[in-house]
């Protein structure tokens, strides 16, 4: 059994399933026998591990979501534990010129979810391992202040959400501190690097703009955003955003210019496409895999 294992539903998508505990500690302990050459083959000089946005890491930090009653769930300690133990087995195997760092919650802006609090604890919990930068990121898809959507609308410095909370957490981290979330106008970045933050973190400004640091370096005012999307579901709209983002990404590779206007509906059924044939592939290549192995 395998730590991604779901339940296959009938029209072929799929639901997470809750991992036995003995199926936990087998994949926990396949960690440690990592091949620190293959990371290094990977990602060369650093990895960032993913514990924010609504994915696997983060479903474990939030109460909402992690509901077990062993020890990976319940108390913080217990939620936070498959965090610590990756970082640790990362650690282990990579060198002292190797960089891990960690993507955070500053919270998810759920009702009863991870919270401000939870994330200093866990920030202070990484304190005592060797990590070498904490991203500080929010939201989820059902509450996606990473994209510059906060739920109470408000605007001021609203591309720089997470501000406040990283000057508190650059008191008591011991790491370097990035902090990512809607950021798209210079004056905002500055004031993120003269709050005492190391970086700054850019992603949807980059992808419809791939200049814009050396935009901003010759004065030009640029602050690039996409139309926002004003669907009744905000967790589709949410989805719909970051396949825009995507769309933008893709079209990048080809070497051609970034499309603003294009269609977040159009941009969110190729995406759609797009990972249903990856879902197809990837399934395929587990049954090889598994075959090769019997």
């Amino acid at each position: 059994m395998n730590i991604f294992d779901a339940l296959t539903l009938p029209n072929g998508t799929t639901i997470p399933n809750r991992l036995a505990k003995a199926a936990m500690e087998e994949n926990m302990a396949t960690l440690e026998q990592a091949p620190s050459q293959d990371l290094f083959n990977l990602y060369h000089t650093w990895v960032e591990i993913h514990a924010a946005h609504g994915y696997l890491l983060s479903q474990f930090l939030s109460p909402l979501s992690n509901q077990r009653q062993d020890q990976w769930g319940g108390s913080l300690e217990n939620r936070a534990r498959i965090l610590l133990e990756i970082v640790k087995a990362v650690r282990a195997v990579v060198s002292d010129q190797f960089a891990v760092a960690v993507k955070l919650n500053s919270a998810d802006f759920q009702r009863g979810g991870f919270s401000a609090d939870d994330a200093k604890q866990v920030v202070e919990m990484l304190n005592e391992l060797a990590v070498d930068l904490v991203e500080l990121s929010g939201g989820s898809y059902e509450a996606p202040a990473m994209q510059g959507q906060a739920r109470d609308g408000r605007t001021l410095a609203r591309e720089a959400y997470f501000l406040e909370f990283a000057t508190e957490i650059r008191k008591i981290a011991r790491m370097p501190i990035m902090v990512t979330g809607g950021i798209r106008r210079q004056p905002v970045a500055e004031q993120v690097i003269q709050s005492g933050v190391e970086m700054v973190g850019i992603g949807t400004a980059l992808a419809l703009e791939p200049n814009l640091p050396n935009a901003w370096k010759l004065g030009q005012n640029l602050a690039p955003e996409l139309k926002p999307i004003e669907w009744e579901n905000k967790a589709l709209a949410s989805v719909a955003n970051l396949s825009t983002v995507k769309f933008q990404l893709r079209k990048l590779s080809q070497g051609k210019k970034p499309n603003p206007r294009v269609s977040p509906f159009w941009a969110l059924i190729l995406q759609q496409l797009a990972m249903s044939k990856r879902t197809k592939q990837y399934r395929h290549r587990m049954q090889r895999r598994a075959k090769a192995l019997v």
